[in-house]
């Protein structure tokens, strides 16, 4: 979040804005296509100051992330040519076109193989941007892929409520600070789960 320094500050002038609610709903919309700031920088403060509307906030949040990712799916699956140049830009091709390379692969064996992956990168500090274009590229089933989404970014917001609503202040100070290695965390232990049920569905 340092490099994006500017846009963080101005986030969290949004989450005291009248207007917070459609504020943060826009922020994840946004930030599931191009915007660089994750949501959860508005959630917190907003959750704080209202701790009663913490998980309504949430909501707001991942609605708008589903919107979000919906958009950046047909962006990735009709106009990614026309946009690349504005992509090259941002630093995003090599990216994208890891995970392209790597969701097609994973596609072509199960398309529910691709729910586990986009899950966890619901769930991860990694931009949700990469994966919602990766997987319109690629063509990744829109039923897998909604489900991912849902699943991987509503663990994310509604953790942060749930912090924020028991922990208050000291919650919302620690969030700032371990929130990747919180993801890692929860990646490792999802990718652990997913693996073994994987190994339980081919028999092991």
């Amino acid at each position: 979040m340092k490099l994006f320094g500017p846009l963080y500050e101005r986030a969290l002038q949004w989450s005291r804005h009248r207007h917070a609610p459609a504020l943060l709903t826009g922020l994840s919309v946004a930030e599931a296509v191009v915007f660089p700031v994750m949501p959860e920088v508005m959630l917190a403060p907003m959750a704080l100051a209202q701790p009663r509307r913490a998980f309504r906030f949430a909501t707001y949040s991942l609605a708008g992330s589903m919107v979000g990712a919906v958009f950046g799916y047909l962006l990735g699956l009709f106009a990614y040519e026309l946009v690349q140049p504005l992509l090259a830009s941002l630093g995003w091709v090599e990216r994208i076109d890891k995970e392209v390379e790597y969701l097609r692969g994973v596609v072509a064996q199960s398309p529910w193989k691709a729910f586990w992956i986009l899950v966890l990168a619901g769930f991860t500090p990694i931009p949700l941007k990469i994966f919602t274009w990766a997987s319109g590229i690629v063509g990744v089933p829109m039923l897998p892929f909604l489900a991912s989404m849902l699943v991987g970014r509503g663990k994310r917001v509604y953790l942060v409520a749930l912090a924020i609503r028991l922990g208050g202040e000291r919650a919302q100070a620690a969030l700032h600070r371990w929130i990747e290695p919180i993801g890692w965390i929860a990646v490792a232990l999802l990718a652990a789960i997913g693996g073994y049920l994987a190994w339980r569905a081919q028999g092991g």
